[in-house]
Parts: structure tokens; C-alpha cells; sequence
């Protein structure tokens, strides 16, 4: 009897899960959709996080459409956040407290999964849109979103951002990191602590007089009104509530007369807003609330990394270690006439800058 021959055994690999795309409309919509999804304990960044995007959509960008691109395979969900403008335009959900704008994930570990929901989401996007601005972007989102619009049938523009400083503090201790300091910077905070004007003083946890003292520094400081107060002051407690607040103020003769507002989570302590008053600059107060600032976070927060917010202010430079560049994405539909026509407008702007700075 003739044995016939053992088959070869070869791998079958997995099917790849479709992936459901759908585009939802309105803050509540959204909410019903990602069912806690959106919340502190499955997102990174608060910019992400459903607290905020409400609160934003409240406060920030009253009547403001909100429109949200979401991809779903199993367990695995990718969202994008946009508002719709005139002429099939659409930029992202962000006001000026969003100090960085990415996709948000769930579920989604790798970059192979994350871009083929991405992916998918850019494809839905292409219905109803010819182009899309996203911006402030980090340089690695930058390079996901780019590669997933691109796969999906956009064009996609990168540019320069808005500049971002921060500082690597992984396994910094204060002392050390204060050594590392500029000697010009040093001297000033040991000169203002010797004449012990001022008194410094770090919350945790939010407090409605402490939050009083900073709304009234920033009112009589040289920036600008504030854009939305009630925003502002709802974000804090809601971070004093998690823990992740730290509420800096200076005083001096008992008048508050600096304020820093940060949070620090997960390894990352970042500095959202910061003010002291315009008269009271000879003081310093502002760097000797720093000073303060820095101490407790890295003594006790013992954050890997500290984001000094987005903008190229030249003190940055004297408490930050490093500046990188946030991007800004225009995306431009190919199987539509309007992002044809735009992406040639953007190819041809960009060739006549090139011949006037030649």
C-alpha cells in the first residue's frame, strides 16, 4: 500500500477584524457612544478626556459644533475631535487651554493597531470633508496621523508649530536640577529669599479662597483677560478632586501677588497657566514661585518629565532643558475637488515663499 505524502503544514494567519467607522454629532452623542471610555482611568492626556471636551464645549467654544470621527474593532476604539467650518473644512476641537491635540485610543496598545483604526477614521472623514487643520500636534502623533491620512486618501502638510519647552527629570532630584540652572537665575532666588519678602504656599487639593487669590493676581497682571474663568476654575476642581492639582501662590505683607496653576499625573507634571501682579515685578515674585513650584513637585511628585506649555518665551529657556517644535497638519482630500483645489493653493503659497527667501 502506497502511504501518500504527509501535507505540508503551513500557518494560517489571523483575519484582521473589520473595523466599524461612524461620525458622531454633539457632546452627548459622544458621551453615550465611548460609555466611560473617554474618562480619567482609560486616557492619558486630559485633553482627551471627556471632562474636558465638555467643559470646553461649555465654556471655550459655546455653539460650537462638535463632531467626533470614531473607529471600532472589537474592544479596540480610536477617536478624532473636530468642528466642522464653512466650505467642507473641519480643524480640531481645541480652545486655548488645549495645550496639544492627538487622537485619543482605547484598548489600542500598539502603533500597528492605532493606525489601522486611524486609518479607517480618515476614510469616513473623506465624506463630508476636503480639508482638516490639526494643531498644536507632537512630532510623534504628527508622524502616526500623517501615515494614517495618507494611507486613507489625504495629502498631508506639515508645518512648524507653535514652540513647546520642557525638562527630562527622570531620577532628578531638586538640588540637582537647581544646580543645572543658570547662575543668573540662581542668584535672583537666593537674593529675594535672603530679603524674605514673600511667603510661597503649594496646594493639592482645590480651595475656593486659594483659587479667589489666583483669579485675583491674574486680574492684575500683564496678560491678557482671561478667556474663560468658569473653565478655568472647573478644571482645577476637578483635578484637586483626583489629586493631580498643584495650586501655587506667592504673598506678600498677606496679599497674594503670584499664582501658577499645574498638574502632575502620571510621570508628567505640566504648567498650564502662570501670573503674577505687574506692579509687584521687582520682586521676582514669579520666580520665586517657581522656585517653590520645582521644589515640591520634584521632591515630591518625581516627575520624568516637566511641559512648560506651549510658546517661546525666552525664561522658559532658564528652568527648561529642551525646546521642540509642536507641528500643525493640513489635510487635504484627494477624491474630492475642493482638496484638490486646496492642496494646489497650499503647493503653490509654499513655492512662492521659497522664491522670495531665495
Amino acid at each position: 500500500m502506497t502511504i501518500p505524502p504527509r501535507a505540508a503544514s503551513v500557518p494560517i494567519a489571523p483575519a484582521v477584524p473589520a473595523v466599524e467607522t461612524t461620525l458622531i454629532y454633539g457632546i452627548d452623542a459622544i458621551a453615550a457612544d465611548a460609555a466611560g471610555a473617554l474618562d480619567r482611568h482609560c486616557q492619558a492626556s486630559i485633553y482627551n478626556r471627556f471632562d474636558w471636551l465638555r467643559l470646553t464645549a461649555e465654556h471655550v467654544l459655546p455653539g460650537t459644533p462638535l463632531a467626533c470621527a470614531r473607529a471600532r474593532t472589537g474592544d479596540e476604539r480610536a477617536w478624532l475631535f473636530l468642528t466642522a467650518g464653512p466650505g467642507r473644512r473641519a480643524r480640531a476641537f481645541a480652545g486655548w487651554y488645549t495645550l496639544e491635540v492627538s487622537p485619543a485610543f482605547a484598548g489600542a496598545a500598539s502603533r500597528a493597531r492605532r493606525l489601522q483604526l486611524l486609518t479607517a477614521a480618515a476614510r469616513a472623514l473623506r465624506r463630508d470633508h476636503d480639508r482638516i487643520e490639526l494643531h498644536p500636534v507632537a512630532p510623534a502623533t504628527a508622524d502616526l496621523v500623517r501615515t494614517a491620512f495618507s494611507d486613507a486618501g489625504w495629502w498631508a502638510v506639515e508645518a512648524d508649530g507653535v514652540a513647546n519647552w520642557v525638562a527630562d527629570t527622570k531620577d532628578l532630584g531638586f538640588e540637582e536640577y537647581w544646580r543645572a540652572r543658570p547662575s543668573r537665575l540662581r542668584n535672583t532666588v537666593r537674593r529675594k529669599l535672603k530679603e524674605g519678602e514673600l511667603e510661597t504656599r503649594v496646594s493639592t487639593r482645590f480651595d475656593a479662597a486659594a483659587w479667589a487669590d489666583y483669579e485675583a493676581v491674574y486680574a492684575q497682571s500683564w496678560k491678557p483677560e482671561e478667556g474663560s474663568p468658569a473653565f478655568l476654575r472647573a478644571i482645577a476642581q476637578i483635578e484637586g478632586d483626583a489629586g493631580c492639582l498643584r495650586l501655587g501662590l506667592a504673598y506678600r505683607e498677606g496679599r497674594p501677588v503670584a499664582c501658577q496653576f499645574w498638574t502632575v499625573e502620571r510621570g508628567i507634571a505640566t504648567i498650564h497657566k502662570l501670573a503674577y501682579v505687574e506692579a509687584e515685578k521687582a520682586t521676582s515674585p514669579g520666580t520665586v514661585l517657581s522656585h517653590a513650584m520645582f521644589r515640591h513637585v520634584l521632591t515630591e511628585d518625581r516627575p520624568v518629565l516637566i511641559d512648560y506649555g506651549n510658546g517661546d518665551e525666552p525664561y522658559k529657556a532658564e528652568w527648561m532643558t529642551r525646546r521642540r517644535l509642536l507641528r500643525r497638519l493640513t489635510l487635504f482630500n484627494r477624491r474630492s475637488l475642493g482638496g484638490v483645489a486646496g492642496a494646489a493653493r497650499s503647493a503653490a503659497a509654499t513655492l512662492m515663499r521659497r522664491v522670495r527667501h531665495d
